[in-house]
């Protein structure tokens, strides 16, 4: 029997490994991570700022619907921004919003002032959150493939870290996470000014009707119609599980870390296997049919706090694997610029965000302590049968952008 020696190409270069990236990429990462922080980053101190400014759930809840409204409806002018003004000078203006107004919810003294302030946040984060990901495949080293990693990476952790980070500041105050954020961002706003090259504005410029037009294709509108129902279960836990929970900042924010930290690993690591087994719409029928049962259960026992933990936290695998393979799917929904697409489906799955923590809280005051939870699972039961109607529209679908269109998208971020 011989042995096969593998011949080894001199010439060849070598293969660039994820972690040498320039200081620019790392800045961008490290902003990246603070930025996605804010969604969980308030869970935490929901119930201390609502016994302290003596506020109800549902207009503490706000606090969630005023940033995701405002962020949604910010998403359709990201592209027209960047698209003028260049990539850089719209992050630097994302997270100088942010810093500005995560400062001001820090000063605040009364609940309607915060909701406010997270409303100029939730502009900001719109702002920087739509340019990273193009300024990281720009910028980096390496395949997409690879800049994409970095960039879920940040985002996993960022997510994660945002209700531990929160509920450790939450304990010496409520106004201590939003000080935090400012601070950070400060810092990578720094970083970002310095290390990250000048890009100038793209060769088009965007039309603020582009995403609107995005939505006449039926594959995209079912996409983004079932990831707005979704969004109402996964703003429901978000918002309304803190109260029935009735624990400290510390602990609350431990339990969304378990959340987030299952969250991150499944969206980096299992999403990406089981879509390669099962497919894109089998996969996300399955993590919201889950979710929706959990949600389920989590309502029949709201009155047990171990059944809410492990739900909750549960719940992170189910949110990971769907949101990894349904933003994978918006990008080919649609023979529209990749951009354009994410637009318009954030545009309207955001909704979803914005309608859920009011109305969970509501719900919570005036009917039952189980009522969210139902609605939250009714909601992800909608999600699931509207997918379920509108998948032949994503099977039967082939999209052809054309040359120039698939190079641009490529130049801002290509996601596969």
């Amino acid at each position: 029997m011989t042995a096969t020696v593998q011949q080894h190409d001199p010439l060849a270069p070598p293969k660039q490994s994820i972690l040498q990236q320039p200081r620019a990429v790392w800045a961008v990462a490290f902003a990246c991570v603070i930025a996605f922080m804010g969604i969980g980053l308030v869970d935490p101190i929901l119930k201390p700022i609502a016994d302290q400014l003596d506020a109800t759930p549902s207009q503490v809840s706000l606090l969630f619907t005023s940033y995701m409204a405002v962020m949604g409806v910010a998403m359709l002018i990201t592209g027209v921004v960047s698209s003028r003004i260049g990539a850089k000078r719209t992050l630097l203006c994302g997270l100088v919003l942010i810093i500005v107004f995560s400062a001001l919810a820090g000063s605040s003294d009364t609940v309607g002032a915060i909701v406010g302030f997270r409303a100029g946040w939730g502009l900001g984060n719109a702002l920087f959150i739509a340019t990273a990901l193009a300024t990281i495949v720009m910028s980096a080293r390496g395949s997409t493939a690879q800049a994409v990693i970095l960039f879920e990476a940040a985002l996993g952790l960022g997510i994660a870290a945002g209700p531990i980070v929160g509920g450790q500041l939450g304990e010496l105050s409520w106004r201590a996470p939003f000080y935090g954020v400012a601070v950070l961002m400060t810092v990578a706003l720094v970083a970002t000014a310095f290390f990250l090259p000048r890009t100038p504005p793209a060769a088009r410029r965007t039309s603020l009707m582009d995403p609107f037009r995005a939505l006449r294709y039926p594959g995209l509108l079912t996409i983004a119609i079932t990831a707005l129902f979704y969004n109402m279960g996964f703003f429901t836990l978000l918002a309304f599980a803190p109260f029935p929970l009735d624990m400290t900042a510390s602990q609350v924010g431990w339990i969304f870390f378990g959340w987030g930290l299952l969250l991150a690993i499944t969206s980096v690591w299992v999403a990406p296997i089981l879509q390669r087994r099962f497919g894109s719409v089998p996969v996300v029928l399955g993590s919201l049919t889950f979710f929706a049962l959990d949600l389920a259960m989590m309502a029949v026992l709201t009155d047990s706090k171990p059944a809410l933990v492990v739900g909750i936290i549960v719940a992170g695998a189910f949110l990971g694997i769907n949101n990894t393979v349904i933003t994978e799917a918006v990008m080919g929904a649609a023979p529209v610029e990749r951009p354009v697409a994410s637009a318009a489906y954030s545009f309207v799955r955001f909704g979803g965000g914005a309608i859920a923590p009011y109305a969970a809280g509501k719900l919570g005051e005036n009917v039952s302590v189980h009522a969210p939870f139902w609605m939250g699972a009714a909601a992800v039961a909608v999600a699931v049968a509207v997918l379920a109607v509108g998948r032949r529209f994503l099977e039967d679908e082939q999209p052809s952008i054309d040359s120039e269109a698939q190079a641009e998208a490529v130049a801002v971020g290509d996601v596969n």
